[in-house]
């Protein structure tokens, strides 16, 4: 073989090493995933559910489960399934101290599966979940396989380069070298620019086969936006609240719902003398959800539930349903100023403006966040008369978060056993009329869900006082 073809060779092969380092430094690892926190009341308890992520299959699931003050003891029955199918189950015991308890399953393929919880005494709630799968894309296809048959190439051109008798022989497995080289080098160009294929779960309604191969069915349009809200029914019960959710133009049970501020669906009751529920429903069935309210007053309650259906965004639907009960009317709650909420003290100060900062002081910090979040508010208003009709009928009905501080490199929102936040949680509202309103702040602290209700003047200046 001639000088000038070993000094060619030896220059693609010193090119393809380059390549192949740049390409293997951009390869994909294991799918990055993160953990999915449902709040469930089940039955009286009021529970957090965490289904921690799996990066490969099959491989064991933990889920962990975190009570809050004021949750019986028990045992809860956990079992996974995929496609109807069960996989394995596992009990997980209650104890009388709030805190985290951990069952562990064991999942064997990715796509949909579901997580049910059985509490043994009738109440059972069933979660949907994707276990990903890693994807490789076409153009890291592509990308390799271009660097392997440039390799094949090269390889071959060495020997004919070697063992013919012309030289110019070797030139026919190098043009392959230079044509995989090519390829290669396009799909990692093209690769940024690449636009990934709808993702099952938060945007297609997942099957096994999309979530293993989400090329093979890409669509177009990556979020489908024709679906229509959902109707609300709600049927209450000796205390027992049932809702039907059911799609607006077919009528059908509407099975689409993500996990949406760690819930699936976020209730909150209003009571007629103004006693806020925040609650979150289980799911029985599709479109059947059920929650237990505790004794509950007697009379009209405003409903709204909060949810976000796949390709319909997030819904707030608001209803009123009427119940029957022995409870004592709550009292009419102060306007700002310290008060004392289940033992701990809590000042509540209000910043007149356009918009207004509402801000509760807690004593340290060690406030824990609560469905992903620092803390929450509920805003109805403007209205007179009783609280329950007046919240039904109010234009407005808000719910604002105060966000926990992001961490840097943190994939996960930090769950409730991290109690190092506070000791003020601000919020920033602007009041869109004048009149009356309503409103709850919530915060959690020692695993204890704390409400802070209020009264808020909104004077005709737009600034709250």
């Amino acid at each position: 073989m001639g000088s000038k073809s070993k000094a060619a060779l030896l220059m693609l092969l010193a090119v393809l090493g380059i390549a192949a380092g740049s390409g293997t430094a951009y390869a994909d690892g294991a799918p990055t995933g993160a953990d999915i926190q449902v709040a469930q009341t089940l039955g009286a308890r009021e529970l957090t559910v965490i289904i921690r992520r799996v990066d490969t299959t099959p491989s064991p699931l933990r889920v962990d489960v975190v009570t809050h003050q004021g949750t019986a003891p028990g045992t809860l029955h956990l079992a996974v399934a995929a496609g109807g199918v069960p996989s394995s189950r596992a009990d997980v015991v209650l104890g009388a101290t709030p805190g985290v308890y951990a069952g562990n399953l064991q999942v064997d393929k990715p796509g949909p599966w579901e997580l049910s919880l059985d509490d043994g005494a009738g109440q059972r709630a069933t979660i949907p979940f994707i276990v990903p799968a890693r994807v490789v894309p076409p153009w890291e296809k592509a990308t390799y396989g271009g660097f392997v048959a440039a390799g094949a190439f090269l390889l071959l051109a060495l020997i004919v380069g070697v063992r013919a008798k012309r030289t110019a022989f070797a030139l026919i497995p190098a043009a392959g070298v230079v044509a995989a080289l090519a390829v290669a080098v396009t799909g990692a160009l093209l690769s940024a620019s690449t636009p990934a294929p709808p993702a099952p779960g938060s945007q297609l309604d997942p099957t096994f086969d999309n979530v293993t191969d989400p090329y093979a069915n890409a669509r177009l349009s990556t979020v489908d936006y024709s679906r229509p809200p959902v109707n609300l029914a709600v049927e209450a019960r000796q205390g027992d609240l049932t809702l039907r959710l059911t799609d607006g133009a077919t009528g059908r049970p509407v099975d689409d719902l993500l996990v949406h501020d760690n819930a699936l669906v976020h209730l909150v009751l209003v009571s007629p003398s103004g006693r806020l529920s925040h609650l979150h429903p289980v799911r029985v069935g599709p479109g059947d959800y059920r929650v237990h309210l505790a004794d509950p007053e007697a009379g009209t309650y405003a409903v709204a539930a909060e949810l976000a259906r796949r390709g319909g965004g997030v819904q707030l639907a608001r209803s009123t349903v009427d119940m029957k009960g022995a409870a004592a009317p709550a009292p009419e709650p102060p306007g700002p100023g310290p008060r004392t909420i289940d033992g701990t003290p809590v000042d509540l100060t209000i910043s007149p403006g356009t918009p207004a900062t509402i801000t509760a002081h807690f004593p340290a910090q060690d406030l824990q966040p609560w469905l992903g979040m620092l803390g929450h508010l509920i805003v109805t208003g403007p209205f007179t008369g009783p609280a329950g009709e007046g919240a039904a009928k109010a234009p407005t009905w808000a719910h604002v978060h105060a966000m926990v501080p992001p961490v840097a490199g943190q994939l996960d929102r930090p769950d409730e056993t991290v109690a190092a936040y506070g000791p003020d949680v601000s919020f920033t509202y602007t009041f869109a009329e004048p009149g009356r309103y309503r409103i709850w702040l919530q915060a959690e602290r020692g695993y204890r869900v704390l409400t802070v209700p209020a009264v808020v003047d909104v004077p005709t200046t737009g600034a709250a006082r």
